[in-house]
């Protein structure tokens, strides 16, 4: 979706007045989907207070309509809805993560099956074309890790598009954004060469048409992302309010 309207990390830089005609279109479903990606691209951290006063102000709109979009992230669970408090962006809990990645491993087996059953040609050119622009990001020096992240993450995602099956893709989209704000809030040290190569080496072993070592090569790669992340200590205390910088 092109970045027309402002997110309420971005406008921290602006002043209010500049806010005001940011975007006099926007819709429940762009705020909810611009505010999404400026959460799974670490722009808007976990912890972050989503004012409503604040981002009607950016996107040009009413609270209600704010408030509709919010609805929206909560039910995706990037956001958490606390009465009498707002809407924050959701900060996973140690279990939470651990489950999250849990879900992950069952559900992208069965992506994988279906995956190796069905897919055609123009599937594996679509996967590899996508490794080819992870390797191509990796190159550069100036590309940020939360680039490199989404990228990768992005990799699974069209996996289970290329299923044609609406509700799995559905399911792995959203464990992949929550995953992305997991990544963040717990310091993963993940190797981006590692994970292209892995992704590489899964397609090599579809290829052959071998599902069940297809699937293994998919569960081994996504229990390793899990172990890259510093569980052990807990949650840090890294609470943000960006949009209450908005209004300073």
């Amino acid at each position: 979706m092109p970045r027309a309207r402002k997110t309420a990390e971005t406008a921290t830089a602006e002043s209010p007045a500049a806010a005001d005609v940011a975007a006099p279109q926007a819709t429940v479903d762009s705020i909810a989907q611009d505010l999404a990606q400026a959460i799974v691209e670490k722009r808007l951290p976990p912890g972050t207070w989503l004012r409503e006063e604040a981002l009607g102000r950016v996107y040009a709109v009413s609270r209600t309509k704010v408030r509709a979009a919010l609805l929206t992230l909560s039910k995706d669970k990037l956001i958490e809805i606390i009465p009498d408090k707002g809407a924050f962006v959701s900060r996973p809990s140690v279990q939470e993560a651990r489950e999250v990645f849990g879900v992950r491993r069952i559900l992208e087996a069965e992506v994988v099956r279906l995956f190796v059953a069905t897919a055609r040609r123009a599937h594996y050119q679509a996967l590899e074309q996508h490794i080819r622009m992870e390797r191509n990001t990796l190159r550069e020096p100036a590309t940020t890790g939360t680039v490199r992240e989404k990228l990768l993450g992005d990799f699974h995602v069209v996996l289970a598009e290329c299923t044609g099956h609406k509700v799995l893709t559905e399911l792995v989209r959203e464990l992949v954004a929550r995953s992305s704000l997991i990544a963040m809030l717990y310091h993963s040290d993940n190797d981006a060469h590692c994970s292209s190569d892995e992704h590489a080496e899964f397609l090599r072993i579809c290829r052959q048409g071998d599902a069940d070592a297809a699937v293994a090569q998919m569960t081994g790669h996504l229990q390793r992302i899990e172990n890259s992340l510093r569980l052990d200590g807990g949650a840090p205390d890294r609470q943000t309010d960006l949009v209450k910088a908005l209004l300073a």
